[in-house]
Parts: structure tokens; C-alpha cells; sequence
């Protein structure tokens, strides 16, 4: 299993959410579906309120699988001082083309949320920005074409 890039709250929230689909929602469920089907004269899978159950027991029970694989071997991003030299786990400032700067944070692509300043680090801009510093001009290879940016901070 390849290893899952993760920051330490990235981490502690997959955990958190394990821990509570685990501990929570599979009793909610399991209580759910005695309830669904208990005094259920007609087969249970007939019973649409049974079903409903049936099926949210079975997204939660995939989602408690995903989760238990990304983390069985997860590598916890640390901000160390790496020369300005950007990394998993920098937060970058760019601007392209003399645009409003934006801000985001190299993390790994489970945590990726662009909306939220979070970019994968296999993202076409993610890993064009790798291993670059301030100063740098560096050109994207997006889905969308190629265009500049320029790296206004690093830390």
C-alpha cells in the first residue's frame, strides 16, 4: 500500500471521523435496521425504511474501509526549514500574470480542497511548484493549457 500524505490535523480529522463511524454511526445503524425490521411481517429488503438502512450502513462501511486504508500508512507532513526551497507541507503565495497574489498549501491529494487553499502536491500546479523558491517564475501544465506564475513567498 503506497503511503497517504497527510498534515497533522488532515491526520487527526481522518481519525476523528474513523473513530466516529466506528463508535457511532455503526450502532446508529445497526439500531436503525432492528427497528426497521422488527415486527416486519414482509420480507425485510421489501421495507423501504429496511433498504434506506441497509444502504447507509453500506456507504458508512465503505468510507470506515477507505479510511482505514489511507491510514495504515500514513507519512505526517512536519513544517521544517528547508531553505525557502518549496516542499510538501509550504504554504506558497503566487501570482500569475501580476494577479491578486493567492495563497496555497502544498499538502497530499486526500487533503487537496482548492477552494480552501489546499493543493495536491501530484496537482499539475502542486507539482510544478515543487522544489522551486521565491523569485521563481514557473510555468503550469494544467488540463487547461500552460501559463506562468510567480512565486511571491514561501514559509
Amino acid at each position: 500500500m503506497p503511503p497517504t500524505y497527510l498534515t497533522s490535523p488532515g491526520y487527526e480529522k481522518l481519525l476523528g471521523e474513523l473513530e466516529y463511524l466506528r463508535n457511532v454511526k455503526r450502532q446508529e445503524i445497526a439500531a436503525l435496521l432492528r427497528e426497521s425490521n422488527s415486527g416486519n411481517e414482509n420480507d425485510g429488503d421489501t421495507d423501504p425504511e429496511f433498504a434506506m438502512a441497509k444502504e447507509q450502513q453500506a456507504f458508512i462501511e465503505g468510507r470506515i474501509q477507505d479510511l482505514e486504508i489511507l491510514l495504515s500508512n500514513p507519512i505526517i507532513i512536519e513544517n521544517q526549514e528547508n531553505g525557502g526551497v518549496i516542499e510538501i507541507g509550504s504554504k506558497v503565495m503566487i501570482s500569475e500574470n501580476g494577479d491578486e497574489p493567492i495563497s496555497y498549501t502544498i499538502v497530499g491529494p486526500v487533503e487537496a480542497a482548492p477552494v480552501r487553499g489546499l493543493i495536491s502536491f501530484a496537482s499539475p500546479l502542486g507539482s510544478a511548484l515543487i522544489g522551486h523558491k521565491v523569485g521563481d517564475d514557473v510555468l503550469i501544465r494544467a488540463p487547461g493549457g500552460v501559463y506562468p506564475v510567480h512565486i511571491l513567498n514561501v514559509s
